[in-house]
């Protein structure tokens, strides 16, 4: 796929497709690597992006406790020793 580079302002830069974003995943950032004579455009993903904000909002709404106990009554701590 050939593009051709673009002034913005100063500086240039690449148009890039929808289909093309839409395709690789690519939101608002991406990792540029340096590779062997080649620029590698590496999509940036932040899955956990936004959960302190969820969380606190749970803590503060008193729903951030657990759904099930962290010990069950059969455990036998002895086998650990």
């Amino acid at each position: 796929m050939e593009v051709s580079i673009i002034p913005i302002g100063n500086s240039k830069g690449l148009r890039l497709s929808k289909d093309l974003l839409e395709r690789y995943n690519i939101k608002d950032k991406v990792e540029i690597i340096l590779e062997k004579g080649r620029i590698i455009l590496k999509p940036i993903s932040q899955p956990r992006k936004g959960w302190d904000k969820a969380f606190a909002k749970m803590h503060k709404e008193g729903d951030d406790h657990l759904l099930m106990n962290d010990v069950f009554e059969d455990e036998n701590f002895d086998e650990w020793e």
